[in-house]
């Protein structure tokens, strides 16, 4: 954790989990913003929800995600672009947040403690926006983590293509079996982004065979990690800031 996002700073070092701070950074603001945007789901629905059913549950309104940050067609996110970034933070469900959380806390750990956490977060945002650019430039109005998540799916793929130990082939075995589950569910079940799946799948494999996953081997390195991680936390602490303000000016 020497090289992580976590070290670059003492002060918010102390602050953070000592083991995959990324990771439980990033469940917590989900956590949040899912807490706030079903808050404004009940208050504009008058304690009703936004839908019914199974799939319906905990369910946040289409406008209270469009004015929080979801992305929408092409033509108005690059006039918006923090929206690629907000959106990765938002989703339209219970059913939806705790998919994707599990996932998250399942495979999270693993891609931060390879990469560091520094790299990780680059990675998770990078991975993310593709998603996003993907499924924009198709004309989807989209919110959810499943796009960064199959990112951090793509960069374990590229991290176990080649290496013939057991652990790596079974591995690679398992992630490509979940690949197969999700592309077989994004087909039968109506409202999945694929095509945010597939950019992410398909940057996260890209940046995985580029990015070493490994302790940095000198400063260079090291300095190319930390500079990473805090272009990312900047992007997402500036998009965020866009977030509010178009937030309060639309009210």
């Amino acid at each position: 954790m020497t090289f992580s996002f976590a070290a670059a700073s003492k002060s918010l070092g102390r602050w953070m989990p000592q083991t995959s701070p990324v990771t439980y950074s990033i469940l917590a603001i989900c956590c949040v913003m899912y807490a706030l945007s079903f808050v404004i789901t009940m208050k504009l629905s008058g304690g009703q929800g936004a839908g019914g059913g199974l799939m319906g549950l905990g369910g946040i309104a289409t406008q209270v995600n469009y004015r929080l940050g979801a992305s929408l067609p092409l033509a108005y996110d690059i006039t918006q672009p923090w929206r690629f970034v907000t959106a990765i933070f938002l989703h339209g469900g219970l059913l939806h947040i705790g998919f994707n959380m599990w996932v998250l806390m399942d495979i999270g750990p693993m891609v931060e403690e390879l990469y560091g956490s520094a790299r990780y977060l680059f990675l998770y945002v990078a991975t993310g926006v593709a998603g996003y650019l993907l499924s924009s430039s198709v004309g989807h109005l989209s919110v959810g983590a499943s796009g960064s998540l199959l990112g951090l799916v793509g960069v374990l793929l590229a991290a176990t293509t080649g290496r013939k130990n057991m652990a790596a082939q079974a591995l690679r075995s398992a992630l490509i079996r979940w690949l197969i589950y999700i592309a077989v569910l994004g087909f039968i079940f109506s409202g999945t982004d694929n095509y945010a799946h597939f950019g992410g799948v398909a940057s996260g494999y890209v940046l995985g065979r580029l990015m070493p996953d490994r302790t940095p081997a000198d400063m260079s390195e090291q300095r190319l990690a930390n500079f990473l991680g805090w272009a990312a936390g900047t992007v997402i602490a500036v998009s965020f800031g866009f977030m509010v303000v178009n937030y309060l000016q639309n009210s």
